[in-house]
Parts: structure tokens; sequence; C-alpha cells
């Protein structure tokens, strides 16, 4: 049975995105990069929501191969992760990827039952409906040294946890991971 791993960047005031909806954090540098690298080749599967595939399609593009070879490391395990990603707006999705529009939770279960290892779940919206199901078996906090002053939170607003801390870790660029289990 695999863990299903919610894990986003997020400001030291808890927003994983800014007012205006750009990310407003700081770019990965090469070590920091390298840790998701890894998390990235753990991952048996990344679950997304929409406005997360959009933005990470980025990595889809063959021409990520011409970046530095952290970057090329990233875009060869994020295309050789499969996807499914949650929209009922989105008509396709790219390689690797498949579309789900039907119920988020029920799929999960399913793929948490029958997958072995880690299933990684990127968007807060994703997040907020899986964590109020009980699917969630892992919160991993990228907390970096920066206050956005609002804009799209970490935890979707209306929900309610009761967490148990499972670690910290201190990364590259001032970035701690605290990471929590449900209680």
């Amino acid at each position: 049975m695999a863990r299903i791993v919610y894990s986003m960047l997020m400001s030291l005031d808890g927003y994983i995105a800014g007012p205006d909806g750009n990310i407003g954090l700081p770019v990965p540098e090469e070590q920091l990069h390298r840790h998701f690298n890894e998390d990235m080749r753990r991952t048996a599967i990344e679950l997304c929501g929409r406005r997360l595939y959009e933005m990470m399609r980025f990595w889809d593009d063959p021409e990520r191969e011409a970046g530095a070879e952290v970057e090329r490391d990233f875009a060869r395990a994020w295309r050789d992760t499969p996807k499914i990603v949650f929209s009922t707006t989105l008509r396709e999705v790219g390689a690797n990827a498949r579309l789900a529009d039907g119920d988020a939770v029920a799929v999960a279960r399913s793929l948490k039952a029958e997958t072995d290892g880690q299933i990684g779940v990127g968007g807060a919206e994703l997040a907020r409906h899986l964590a109020r199901a009980g699917l969630i078996d892992e919160y991993r906090l990228y907390m970096h040294p920066v206050v956005l002053g609002g804009g799209k939170p970490y935890f979707a607003r209306g929900l309610s946890l009761s967490l148990a801390p499972l670690g910290t870790e201190r990364l590259s660029q001032g970035v701690t991971l605290l990471r929590y289990a449900p209680a």
C-alpha cells in the first residue's frame, strides 16, 4: 500500500502562491533542487490539481534538456513519473499523464491500495479533498524564509487537522522542512 504525501514550498506565513497568484518564492538553487529531484524519483504517481499541473508542464518540454544538469535531471524525473490530473476544464494532458474529472477521493483511495511507494499530491484544493477523506499520510511543509503577506495557503481554508510532528530538516537557501502525520 502506498503512502500519500502532500508537499509544497511555502512562505513563512503559510502561502504557496502570492496574492497575485504567482509563486513569489525564490527559485530552488542546485542543492535544494537536488532534494526535490530525489523526491520526484521516489514518487510512484503524482496527483495534480489543474493549476499546479499547468505550471509544472514547463518540465514536459524536451527543450528543458538545454538547462543546467540539475534542471535536466528534474525534467527527466518529472517526465518519468506517471501523473493523474484532476480537472473539469482541461480536455487533454501531456505525455505520461492522464486526465481524471471524477471523484478525486475515490481515485486516490484506489491508487493507494494498488500502488507501492509514495504518491505525491500537488495543489492545495486537491490536498484538502484528500485530507478530509483521511487519505494523506504525511504533510511536508518546505518553509522558505520569505513572507508573501497573503495569497493561496498551503492548507486550504476550512480544513481543520490535528497533526503529529515527524521531524524537521534544515535545507539550503534557509528552507526548513517540517514533516507531520495526521494525529
